[in-house]
């Protein structure tokens, strides 16, 4: 049976109660990250050379395509929701914390792990091939990006059953606390230079966009016309926070500044986020209606079905283009990026990039749906916090350092330590021995 038939088969069963905009939004949002990667990452082979470029530093005006291509409020938001209709199912079913968190955990870290591990691998022959470490590192870095949402994520999802409950008890005072506190830790940032404080923004910001989530799933949203009102006041601010404040126009990275939108995380990605949100709400009757053609559904589900699998490896395949041409002398990468020539081939890039992700797909988008063994013991909730914790750590180090194939690099050893270590901790396995097809 093809892939489309599997697809349709799912489609036809989906229970009516499932929103199927929730399922959209985030397969659209995985498509728009990886287009927006696709673009802004390129190269160059001109005057004997060939040198990566960013189309951030390259053509700055690009920066303002960053507004339309950062989605990452709205994957958060996506989080949020449906952290709350599962936790709503465990309370139905009695499941406690431990056994809710291990189903999660599965699903988050098991295709992951095999990412990492690849890259290691290749870190280490590439290394042993005698490639600069720096460059090595540069090229890890590059392909593991994708990673730090997971790392963030997963921590979200630990406290998500406690602060769900600070949104049934305390509502909307509980999102504009976590607003509040991203504000105010942005404040010490500026006015204080507390650099350091700017890192706990990893959690208010990302906690403020989950719980507009939570707000969704409650239908505590008001109407089209207060939503547009909410999306064009958070557009004004937005702009004003840019314009009449310090922050840079890129909302992903903030190429030849010293500040960033992204790194870590600023207020403006809260604002992004609520016009966005507020937008997107705005019109989700009529696009659940148009969500419930046939065709649509079908490609919508057949997308969240390998949904981890192309986020995990779309900068995998970029980077191994990069690699094959640049054997080749830099073929395919004589267009100067920026010019009129260099947009009219993107369509073509795009679409040959997609063909090649998509077979790594269809290869290991089964990862996704390895449940936890039947019959096993539970974990104890410790032991699951601790493990997500040491992969988040480990996924970190991979982010902020890359791997450079030193088997003697302290950053590489405890990546791949605090990885490995924490999957072991949630019972998970690089490769599972029953994969489902």
């Amino acid at each position: 049976m093809g892939i489309w038939s599997r697809a349709g088969e799912l489609a036809a069963n989906t229970p009516a109660e499932r929103n199927r905009y929730v399922d959209f939004l985030r397969a659209a949002s995985i498509l728009f990250v990886i287009t927006g990667h696709w673009l802004i990452t390129t190269a160059y082979s001109g005057g004997g050379n060939f040198t990566a470029v960013m189309m951030l530093d390259a053509r700055p005006w690009t920066q303002w395509l960053t507004w339309v291509f950062q989605v990452m409020p709205i994957f958060f938001i996506v989080g949020g929701y449906s952290n709350a209709v599962s936790l709503e199912s465990a309370h139905r079913r009695s499941t406690g914390y431990a056994a809710w968190l291990a189903g999660r955990l599965h699903r988050l870290l098991t295709p992951l792990l095999l990412l990492v591990l690849f890259w290691a691998a290749i870190s280490l022959l590439l290394n042993l091939g005698g490639l600069p470490a720096d460059t090595v590192a540069f090229a890890s870095r590059g392909a593991l990006l994708p990673t730090w949402f997971l790392a963030i994520y997963t921590m979200i999802v630990l406290l998500a059953p406690a602060t769900y409950r600070l949104w049934r008890r305390w509502g909307f005072l509980s999102l504009f606390a976590y607003i509040a506190l991203a504000a105010a830790v942005d404040a010490a940032f500026f006015l204080l230079d507390w650099t350091w404080l700017g890192w706990t923004n990893y959690f208010w910001v990302w906690l403020a966009a989950h719980h507009l989530g939570f707000a969704w799933r409650d239908g505590r949203l008001g109407t089209p016309k207060v939503l547009l009102a909410i999306a064009g006041l958070s557009l004004l601010l937005l702009t004003c926070l840019i314009f009449a404040g310090p922050y840079p126009i890129a909302m992903a990275g903030s190429p030849g500044e010293a500040i960033s939108n992204t790194l870590p995380p600023k207020i403006t990605l809260l604002a992004l986020g609520c016009f966005q949100f507020g937008l997107l709400l705005a019109i989700e009757k009529p696009m659940q209606r148009w969500l419930g053609r046939t065709g649509v559904w079908t490609g919508t589900v057949l997308i969240n079905s390998m949904i981890m699998t192309i986020y995990l490896w779309h900068m995998t395949v970029l980077l191994l283009v990069f690699g094959l041409s640049y054997l080749d002398g830099g073929l395919g990468f004589t267009t100067v990026p920026g010019s009129a020539q260099w947009w009219l081939w993107r369509p073509a890039w795009l679409l040959g990039l997609g063909s090649l992700l998509l077979p790594i797909a269809l290869l290991l988008s089964p990862l996704e749906r390895v449940a936890p063994p039947a019959g096993r013991s539970p974990l104890p909730a410790w032991r699951l916090v601790s493990g997500a914790v040491c992969a988040g750590a480990g996924l970190t180090l991979a982010t902020l350092f890359g791997l450079n194939g030193d088997p003697l690099s302290w950053s590489n050893v405890a990546a791949v330590a605090l990885l490995l270590g924490g999957a072991a901790l949630c019972g998970l396995q690089p490769l599972p021995r029953r994969i489902p097809t």
